[in-house]
Order: structure tokens, then C-alpha cells, then sequence
């Protein structure tokens, strides 16, 4: 095989834009086999838009048993990524996962399940992990340069996003149709990203507010603490309805910390560095109100942010060659814990403890909540919306 054979599973926002990007050759080791959408507008869409040299189906069974793919990219609803990506593993093909891996951690395991058993190579799209920024917060983390973390922040409240845009789908913002909100739809790449550079926490007290700012029943406000095994604490404060947003992540260790601020395309990193450790200054100061001293700089990245593109580059190295991934498909249980755990700890009133989350009970609230969830009605021409400014954050 000298080239992947893609199939894109979803021509919606996300899936339309993969194809269009991938047909101007932005992954040289990937072609595009062949599309799949059960809406036939979307399928028309794609007939005018990516040519009609490129198949088309609105079956995604037919489309995997066609002999024209080697691996496929499942872009569809969140309820349907574990589904369509079992189905697919079963086949014999290579999966991508678009974020989240899941709606429920139940559902997710099973499929890690499936993964493991079929020996196909299994990837989500977790895009956030390529850019500078943030691989270089986890190199200086990991390398224990800084000592071992205090305290965690992030406040990502730029995920602003109007009424129209929940009225653009039937399923957005609704338990039965997406299975949560802010947490599942945005903020899959922050949680993953908290988790990939900080570790997992022990311990999770959410508060979440739902429909606060917009007509939908699930949450688009939330304020979460947590714990870590080392003791350290974190918090992470994320929402829908700030329309004069904030992304700052800040992360306090013992000699000293690393603040990353992203407004639109800017990105920065700062590190405050001591030679001491807070605790060595505390013990041996003489001064009542002494204080350590700290070396301040932006710190220097490698500049290369290639998000979607480098997360397919990556999938297709692994496949013709075995090149590392820029995320096994398996790691997207992390972040999905996390999230169901803030959930569980809002729908319950309490602390939830990591090491035993109860994965049925979780499922059991959700589906509380599914029962009574709303129709919906689409509003008209909102469905392809332009992404290129929204990869960034």
C-alpha cells in the first residue's frame, strides 16, 4: 500500500471540510476513496463540491464493503462514533474517530474492546495535541524541570456560540441527539489536553448550569474543582455564553509556572523559573515577607500548529509504516471520564471519586435525561458553516 484509501463517514461541518482539505492534498499519503451521508442534500453537496469522479454513498455499510476504502474517518453524531467505528473495526478497516470517543464511558470501553481484538490501527481526532503550545507545556511538565505540579487552571470560556448555531441541527444541544454540551462538543480537546499534560485527577466537584445563556437543555456554563493523586487541585471553568472569551491555562509547579494565553491566532507561553522549590524557600527564608526569585520568559516552541491535517498525516504514517500516532483512539476515554464524572457530580450534588466511577450509573442519569429530551427543528441553510476559524483554540 503506498496510499490510504479514506472514506469519510459524515459530510456535515467537520466531515466537509476533511474532504475538502484532503482533496486539495494537504495529506500526500491519503486519497480520498470515497463519501458517505445519509441526507441527500449533503450528498449533492459533495457531487458539486468534491467532484464526480469521488463515490458517493448514504449507506455506511455499503460504503465500507465496497472495496474502495482501507480505513475510514467518522464524522457523524456523538451517540453514533463507537457504533460506526465498531462496525468498521469488525471490516477490517483503520479507524479515526472524530472527538468526543464517545457520549458515555460504557459505551467507549466497549469499543477499546473491539479495537483490541481486531488489530486495526485506531485513532481520534484529538487535532488540539499538535499545536506548539501545548506539546511544549507537556515536555517542560513531563521533564520535571519545574518540579512536581501544585495547582491547575483553565479558564476556556471563547467557545462563544449564538442561538442560531444550536438551531443549525436537530440533534446539537440535546440529550438524546448529542448527549451533553459546552463539555462534549467544545471542550473535548481542553479536557483531553488538561489530562494529556497534567495528568488525571482523583476527584471531581462540578457545578453546571444548564441552558443558562441559550434555549437547549443541556449545559452551556460550568464550573468545575478537582483533586490529584499528589494532592495537587485544579480547576477548569468553561461556557458557550461569553461572548468576550478567555483561554488561559495556567499551571503552578514547585520552582515555579507556565501560563499559556491563545487569543484567536496569537499564542503565547510564558515560565516563571526559580532554582528553588517553594517548600526549600519556605523552610530556610528569613524573611517575613521574603519571596523566591523567578526567571521570566516566553518560552520558544517549534511554530508548527498543524491541527486536522497533521492528525491524518500521523494516522496514515502509522498505517503504511507504523509511525507514532498523534493520538490512539484509546486515550479518548480519558477526557470523556472526565467529563461524565463533572456531569455525574452536578446530576448527583457530589464529590465523584475517579478510581471507582460508576460507568452504569452514569449511563442510567443519562438516559433519565434522554427520555424526556426535546424534539427539535432545524433552522433552514445553517448546515455547512464555515470551520476555519474555529480550529484554533
Amino acid at each position: 500500500m503506498e496510499k490510504v484509501r479514506l472514506g469519510i463517514l459524515g459530510l456535515g461541518n467537520v466531515g466537509g471540510s476533511h474532504a475538502r482539505k484532503l482533496l486539495e492534498g494537504q495529506v500526500p499519503e491519503i486519497v480520498v476513496g470515497a463519501v458517505c451521508d445519509h441526507k441527500p442534500d449533503r450528498l449533492d453537496w459533495a457531487k458539486e463540491t468534491l467532484g464526480e469522479d469521488i463515490p458517493r454513498f448514504d449507506n455506511a455499510e455499503a460504503m465500507m464493503d465496497s472495496g474502495l476504502i482501507d480505513a475510514i474517518v467518522v464524522a457523524v453524531p456523538h451517540y453514533d462514533h463507537p457504533k460506526y467505528a465498531m462496525i468498521a473495526m469488525k471490516k477490517g478497516l483503520h479507524v479515526i474517530i472524530e472527538k468526543p470517543a464517545g457520549v458515555y464511558t460504557k459505551q467507549v470501553l466497549e469499543m477499546m474492546k473491539v479495537a483490541d481484538e481486531c488489530n486495526v490501527v485506531f485513532a481520534i481526532m484529538m487535532n488540539q495535541r499538535t499545536n506548539c503550545i501545548y506539546r511544549k507545556m507537556r515536555e517542560i511538565v513531563k521533564s520535571g524541570e519545574l518540579g512536581e505540579i501544585k495547582r491547575t487552571s483553565w479558564i476556556i470560556t471563547n467557545w462563544y456560540r449564538p442561538q442560531f448555531y444550536y438551531d443549525s441541527g436537530d440533534w446539537r444541544a440535546t440529550w438524546a441527539g448529542e448527549g451533553g454540551g459546552v463539555l462534549l462538543n467544545q471542550c473535548p480537546h481542553n479536557l483531553d489536553l488538561w489530562q494529556w499534560i497534567c495528568g488525571m485527577p482523583a476527584k471531581i466537584d462540578a457545578h453546571l448550569h444548564f441552558g443558562k445563556w441559550h434555549d437547549i437543555e443541556v449545559e452551556d456554563d460550568v464550573t468545575a474543582y478537582v483533586e490529584y493523586p499528589n494532592g495537587a487541585t485544579g480547576t477548569f471553568i468553561t461556557t458557550t455564553g461569553d461572548s468576550a472569551g478567555t483561554n488561559r491555562f495556567e499551571i503552578i509547579l514547585e520552582k515555579g509556572k507556565l501560563i499559556a494565553e491563545i487569543e484567536g491566532r496569537e499564542c503565547k507561553l510564558t515560565m516563571w523559573k526559580s532554582d528553588i522549590t517553594e517548600a526549600e524557600f519556605s523552610k530556610t527564608c528569613q524573611k517575613p515577607f521574603g519571596s523566591p526569585e523567578f526567571v521570566k520568559g516566553e518560552v520558544e516552541t517549534d511554530g508548527q500548529n498543524p491541527q486536522h491535517m497533521g492528525v491524518f498525516a500521523a494516522f496514515a504514517a502509522n498505517i503504511l509504516r507504523g509511525e507514532p500516532l498523534v493520538a490512539d483512539g484509546r486515550e479518548g476515554i480519558n477526557g470523556l471520564t472526565i467529563s461524565n464524572a463533572m456531569h455525574l457530580s452536578a446530576w448527583t450534588g457530589k464529590e465523584i471519586d475517579l478510581s471507582s466511577f460508576d460507568h452504569d450509573l452514569y449511563y442510567e442519569e443519562l438516559m433519565k435525561r434522554v427520555a424526556t429530551s426535546r424534539c427539535k427543528e432545524t433552522t433552514a441553510g445553517a448546515t455547512a458553516a464555515d470551520m476555519s476559524n474555529t480550529f484554533g483554540s
